[in-house]
């Protein structure tokens, strides 16, 4: 019988996936971590953490507050940098890595344990450096102000998503919490209108449950999104930054092939998908529910139009592309440092603009070469991910060959055979054999095969 442990080993092998930090990396981050503190004092703010239950790598806090004519949104994010030497052992290492890696039996850190669970975690109670951002929005949401500096922060509370959404559904929510229902709803409005796009599709996750895991399809709750906001608004305040200073490094994604949104819209018309005249795509799937079948189909086929997002440095005139289509404006990324490599360097340079100072020479060069680190970066943990849920799949199916399932076509290609189905019980997306497969319609597939070995699943359709 097949083991799920020696699947997840193959895995890393395949991708050759990072091991241990070497003793020079977690030597020098065990000396950083011993470093004192500095930055202005801001430990009078009330921040709170929002995080999945038993994370430890906190890269940001939250404080909301009230002020005339609209919102104050302080947002301190970890202060990697502080820690961190350019051209240094650690600062190597993260660039070979690229970024965190989340396996269903454990994860691959960007940066040894001594930093990124503990003395550059924002964790609660615990007085750390950071880069605080501060963004003031009129009444409406829109950003009338922005700042960013080095502080000192103490979160208060380290809560998760479940606990947030209930007391913001019993009326429980104060403070921060009652305001982040407000002004996420607020940015939401905001991104509709600009022509941005928040999928409402569930998200494929294997959840492990003591040494056995299982697949789930995982809607994300209100508060997820409207935490989500959050960290677009900063992201989009740093993005401007860099344009309006003219140095920097844009997370950018291309607008839709026309050829693509066209065939959207035949995938719409045939599977009753409403699209008013002059609606743009976002506001199309904001009104979807992925659990009727047409709307599954539809946005699992329409994720075309969102791929294609890149990262772009520049020192000089601001590229040409400078726009992420799905945010619909410019945007950076700066908000998870201890978890993607990119966010440091676009800190620093926010830091050094804001701050009227230039931009450390080192951080210049560094962003040359960035956009190619990042990408491959991307892709290995792409297909890390895509191989985990492949592998998961073949071990749960494994022993069902055979047996008879309900299932939703969501892919099909034109011109040729077969396409791929969603399964609910078990969370399974997979390839399945036959003749003009129904997009968007509920069928009935066999099983055909499952091997753990080769992580492929494939179903066939039932006349």
């Amino acid at each position: 019988m097949p083991r799920l442990v020696d699947g997840f080993e193959r895995i890393r092998d395949e991708f050759d996936l990072p091991d241990a930090f070497p003793d020079a990396v977690r030597e020098e981050a065990e000396q950083a971590a011993s470093r004192r503190p500095v930055g202005e004092d801001r430990t009078d703010l009330p921040f709170l953490t929002i995080d999945p239950p038993g994370s430890m790598d906190l890269d940001q806090a939250l404080c909301l507050e009230e002020r005339k004519g609209g919102y104050r949104v302080w947002y301190a994010i970890a202060d990697v940098g502080f820690f961190v030497r350019p051209g240094g052992a650690i600062d190597l290492e993260a660039r070979t890595r690229g970024e965190t890696l989340y396996l269903p039996d454990g994860r691959i850190p960007l940066h040894p344990a001594a930093l990124s669970e503990g003395a550059a975690s924002l964790l609660p109670g615990e007085v750390r450096p950071a880069a605080l951002w501060c963004v003031d929005l009129d009444a409406e949401g829109r950003t009338v102000g922005v700042d960013v500096r080095r502080s000192l922060v103490r979160s208060r509370e380290r809560l998760d998503y479940d606990y947030v959404q209930t007391a913001v559904d019993t009326g429980r929510a104060d403070g921060t919490l009652r305001l982040l229902a407000e002004i996420g709803p607020l940015r939401l409005a905001l991104e509709r209108a600009r022509g941005g796009v928040s999928l409402p599709t569930p998200e494929q996750e294997v959840v492990r449950d003591g040494e056995r895991y299982r697949l789930e399809f995982r809607t994300t709750l209100p508060c997820e999104a409207w935490n989500a906001q959050i960290s677009l608004l900063t992201g989009m305040a740093a993005a401007q930054l860099m344009l309006d200073a003219e140095i920097g490094l844009l997370r950018v994604l291309p607008p839709a092939d026309p050829r693509d949104l066209a065939k959207i819209r035949r995938v719409a018309l045939a599977l009753g998908v409403s699209w008013p005249e002059g609606a743009t795509y976002g506001e199309v799937v904001h009104g979807l529910d992925p659990k009727i079948p047409g709307h599954a189909a539809f946005l699992h086929e329409s994720t075309v139009l969102l791929r294609g997002a890149a990262y772009v440095d520049f020192n000089g005139e601001p590229p040409r592309q400078a726009t992420h289509a799905a945010i619909a404006g410019p945007y950076a990324h700066v908000t998870a440092p201890l978890r993607r490599l990119v966010d440091r360097y676009a800190t620093e340079v926010c830091l050094a603009v804001a701050a009227g100072e230039p931009v450390p020479e080192q951080v210049q060069e560094a962003l040359v070469v960035l956009p190619d680190q990042m990408r491959a970066a991307g892709l290995r943990t792409g297909g890390v991910d895509r191989a985990c849920v492949d592998l998961v799949e073949s071990f749960v199916l494994h022993e069902r060959v055979g047996e008879e399932f309900d299932a939703v076509v969501v892919d099909v290609t034109e011109g040729r055979p077969g396409g791929q189905v969603q399964l609910t019980d078990p969370a399974v997306i997979a390839r399945c054999d036959g003749e003009r497969l129904p997009l968007g319609e509920r069928i009935r597939v066999r099983l055909m095969r499952a091997d753990p070995n080769n992580r492929e699943v494939r179903f066939t359709m039932l006349s």
